[in-house]
């Protein structure tokens, strides 16, 4: 399974992005995918997660709210959307996939199995 994370940039506060990660090598609707971000020295936080089908979200305490996650499974693409941006937004995020037969998601780094290459996302003014 390769996953490609693309569509992050420098945003200004208050703005808004559109992160994307694409799966290949797999039919992706058998896999729960997650949003994860980390910042130097700390340890990867969960921002969302939807679950294979796209029946169940979750997110995370500091986005709730500012984020939706969406899937394609036909295009084999997870899709989340950011609002509000704030500085301490900025990050690199990470997707991941986890193998499943269930409808749950996926909200701890620990649980992914697979992890694309991350993409920076910097909110200043």
């Amino acid at each position: 399974v390769q996953l490609q994370a693309c569509g992050g940039g420098l945003v200004q506060p208050g703005g808004s992005l559109r992160l994307s990660c694409a799966a290949s090598g797999v039919a992706f609707s058998g896999y729960a995918v997650g949003w994860f971000r980390q910042t130097p020295g700390r340890e990867r936080e969960f921002v969302a997660s939807i679950s294979r089908v796209g029946r169940v979200t979750d997110y995370g305490d500091s986005v709730e709210g500012r984020c939706t996650i969406s899937r394609d499974n036909a295009k084999n693409t997870v899709t989340l959307q950011m609002i509000s941006l704030k500085p301490e937004d900025t990050a690199v995020y990470y997707c991941a996939a986890r193998w499943t037969v269930t409808g749950a998601t996926m909200t701890s780094s620990n649980e992914a199995q697979y992890w694309g290459q991350g993409t920076q996302v910097t909110v200043s003014s």
